[in-house]
Parts: C-alpha cells; sequence; structure tokens
C-alpha cells in the first residue's frame, strides 16, 4: 500500500473529484491514467512530491503547460504527475532588465504583464504553451531573429534534482547545468520551478500582417519565401503556414519591428506572388502580442496530431515539394494538419551551436508538418503519413526540434541535439545518475 503521507500543494489521486479535469492535456486523446496529480503551490511541494515518488518507487512527469504534443511525455500510468501550472509569479526588474518567471507561467501571460510595462519578451506561435518546457527545448518563434531563442534568453533557474534537492544554475554555478537546460528538452534533468531571463524594451509600435492566398498557389509562394524570409531584415519574423487540400489555404503571419511603410516594402517580393488577401498593420506592441499570440484553448481540442519537424539549409528541390503535396492531398481535410515554415537566422545563427545545448543553428528555415484526426480508428494512417512524409523529406532537412516531438524517429539522441548529445549524457549522469526522470525519448546518463 502506497502512503499518500508527505505530498504537500494541491494533491488530487486517482478516485478523487476532479481527477478527470487533472489529466485532461492539449492532446484530448490523452490515454494515459497516473496515480496522483500535485499542483504545486511552491518549490518546496515539488520537492516533496519528488521524494515522495522516490521512497513509493512511481515514475515521474514534470508538466507545466498541458501542452505535450505526444500522450505519453507529459503523464504515465501508475505515476506522480508534478504539475507546476499554479506557480505564477513574474517580478520584473526595471533597471536591470531583468525578470524572474515562475515555471508555470504560460507564454502568453508573461508576453502580456511584460508588454503592458514596456517589455518585449519572445513568444512561439500559442500563447497557451508554458513557459516550463518551452524555454527547455530552445524556445523558437517570431522575435527569435532579433532576440535569438527563449532558451538564448535564460540567465538562471531553480530546479528540485531527483533527491529532492533544490539546486540555482546561473552562470558562475552550475553553469554545465545552465548550459544542458539552454535547448536539452524537458524531463531530462529535474522538475524546473523558476526562470531568470533578460529582456529588452518593446518598440512603442510594430507593424503585423497577416496575408493569405488559395491553396493552389502553395509551391511558388514556398519556393520564393524560402528564397526571401532568411535572408530579409533580421527585424522581421515570419511563419508562413500551407494547410490541407481539401478546406485548406496558405496563410503567411508575422511582424516587422518597424513601421508599415518600410514592412511593405520589404515584403513585397512575396506580396507580389500570386492572389493575396492582405491584412497589414501599424499596432501598439501591446496589440502586436494579441495579434500574433490568437486564443489557443487547451481544454477544448477535438484534433489529435502526429507531428515531425526539421531544419532547412537550402531551398525544397522539386522532389520535396512532390513529397510536400502527395501529404497535403491526404491530410485529412478542415483539421489543423499542414505545413508550418519559420525564418531562422539573424540573432539565432550568431550563437554557435555548441555555445547551448540547442545545436541546429545554421540553418535557412524551420520546418514542421503534422497530420490531424478525430476518430481514433483514423489514428494509425495518419500517424504514418506524417513518418513517411518524413522519410520523403529525409534528404532534405537537417536535425529535429524536441519540443515537436516524433516518437517514429529512431536513435532520436543526436537528431534532436547533434553533436550535443554526447555532453548532454554526462550532464544528465551528473545530475540525475539514476535516470529518475525519463519518457520514451528522454537522455539516459552516460555511462
Amino acid at each position: 500500500m502506497i502512503s499518500k503521507t508527505g505530498l504537500t500543494g494541491r494533491v488530487i489521486f486517482k478516485g478523487d473529484p476532479g481527477y478527470d479535469a487533472a489529466r485532461k492535456n492539449w492532446d484530448p486523446h490523452t490515454n494515459r491514467f497516473p496515480k496522483v496529480f500535485v499542483f504545486a503551490q511552491r518549490t518546496k511541494d515539488v520537492a516533496n512530491a519528488i521524494r515522495w515518488a522516490r521512497i513509493n518507487n512511481v515514475p515521474i512527469r514534470p508538466r507545466s503547460g498541458r501542452h505535450a504534443l505526444e500522450t505519453n511525455l507529459s503523464q504515465v500510468n501508475g505515476g506522480i504527475v508534478i504539475d507546476v501550472s499554479e506557480m505564477k509569479k513574474i517580478q520584473l526588474n526595471r533597471k536591470l532588465g531583468t525578470v524572474v518567471v515562475e515555471s508555470g507561467n504560460r507564454v502568453g501571460r508573461i508576453v502580456n504583464t511584460l508588454a503592458r510595462q514596456g517589455f518585449l519578451a519572445p513568444f512561439g506561435d500559442s500563447p497557451s504553451v508554458g513557459i516550463g518546457g518551452i524555454t527547455l527545448g530552445g524556445g523558437i518563434g517570431p522575435l527569435q531573429r532579433t532576440t535569438g531563442l527563449i532558451c538564448d534568453n535564460l540567465l538562471g533557474l531553480e530546479m528540485v534534482d531527483a533527491k529532492g534537492k533544490v539546486i540555482r544554475a546561473n552562470k558562475k554555478s552550475h553553469s554545465d547545468l545552465l548550459w544542458a537546460s539552454r535547448g536539452g528538452g524537458g524531463g531530462n534533468f529535474g522538475v524546473y520551478t523558476k526562470y531568470k531571463f533578460k529582456v529588452r524594451r518593446a518598440p512603442q509600435n510594430a507593424t503585423v500582417f497577416k496575408i493569405t492566398w488559395p491553396w493552389n498557389q502553395f509551391e511558388e509562394l514556398v519556393k520564393v519565401w524560402q528564397r526571401w524570409a532568411p535572408f530579409v531584415s533580421t527585424k522581421l519574423g515570419s511563419e508562413l503556414s500551407v494547410g490541407p487540400k481539401k478546406g485548406g489555404n496558405v496563410s503567411m503571419l508575422g511582424l516587422y519591428l518597424g513601421s508599415k511603410k518600410e514592412a511593405l516594402r520589404l515584403l513585397e517580393p512575396i506580396t507580389s506572388i500570386g492572389t493575396p488577401t492582405k491584412d497589414i498593420r501599424l499596432l501598439p506592441y501591446t496589440k502586436v502580442v494579441k495579434f500574433m499570440l490568437a486564443p489557443d484553448p487547451v481544454l477544448t481540442q477535438k484534433f489529435s496530431n502526429q507531428f515531425s519537424s526539421g531544419f532547412g539549409r537550402r531551398p525544397f528541390p522539386d522532389k520535396a515539394f512532390k513529397a510536400m503535396r502527395e501529404f497535403l492531398e491526404k491530410a485529412e481535410g478542415n483539421t489543423p494538419a499542414g505545413f508550418y515554415f519559420l525564418n531562422w537566422g539573424g540573432a539565432v545563427s550568431r550563437v554557435s551551436p555548441r555555445a547551448t545545448a540547442f545545436y541546429w543553428r545554421k540553418a535557412d528555415y524551420y520546418v514542421e508538418w503534422n497530420s490531424s484526426w478525430v476518430k481514433q480508428s483514423n489514428a494509425a494512417k495518419n500517424i504514418a503519413l506524417a513518418r513517411e512524409t518524413r522519410r520523403k523529406l529525409q534528404p532534405y532537412i537537417v536535425g529535429s526540434y524536441i519540443n515537436v516531438p516524433d516518437q517514429g524517429i529512431k536513435n532520436s539522441g543526436s537528431v534532436y541535439y547533434g553533436k550535443n548529445y554526447e555532453r548532454l549524457r554526462r550532464v544528465k549522469a551528473k545530475y540525475d545518475p539514476k535516470n529518475v526522470f525519463n519518457n520514451p525519448q528522454s537522455i539516459p546518463p552516460a555511462k
């Protein structure tokens, strides 16, 4: 019989009221049944939960924003989920240009809070993603060419290790853990409770754009985008999405940290292609972040997804477009399935691949694709479609992004972490030698 004593915070065991609500994740088909959820209110609750799990020999999963893209990463059957989402403090130091945030904050909350105070923090493509996970995996997004990745702005952290001990890491102390936490992925080294980031002054105004085209113009648009977006001003971030043939279109969402007049000039190479519908406007920065981070409710999703990703070092050749077209023709219509591209370079590429755990610095663009479905009976064919597309695109991409996990990748360590994988295994061996923090694609400790 497992003792329940020793757990603190808001504790929900299987069978307690609120258990089903605690289980819900971004993926509506979450199919794991943990023994207990601990909603930590402070760092001590995390430490107590880890100690309890060790004494009772129960597997652990940390959870921040409930946004794991796979069903078995932030939950585990018969295990303990240590959820930090109720730890939400944000402390801005205006003078030093730093902010300390607890790891339960969602990205949108941090970005909006700071924008109201005149500061700019990098973000991805969704406000509901937890800062806990996005930071550890790197944290890509439309501001990255100006600010670097989210993890590039990480100055220090607080983490509870496998013994329940609180570790504070920065450049001077536990610098190897800080290095590993800048892109080494979540769920590997411990449960993170606080981050310290450097932040920049936000501009008064910036230009945002959302431009759409009919689906059948996608090939020409992707060709032009791949030759334009990585080399345009580093103050311009651009996300290009191509939906399924049935019910989908092409859309480009982005921002330019400057005037509308200048933005129009810079966008001209792509707006002159096909028949675009344009929404381009100069907005106060507080409204810019709202425009870029449209609400993405975590618990009303109806689609399950299979994602995969990589980094492109040169434009797609015809064979890659053939694979892309086949995927978009087979993907289920009127779902969020499709391709997504993000321009690379600028501040991301100025950091050397070995300076942080995030290795894939020298690319022109990031690419991901996902198949989506509602009925569980359609899962297998959609998962196969995404993975088959990876096989076909493999010659034209390098690596993969750990925050968009694909458990179809065999020996995934060097695919996610490139030449940093062995060093990450050594850091793992130092901080978690018994591999207490593990999941299907976690980093094993070096022997």
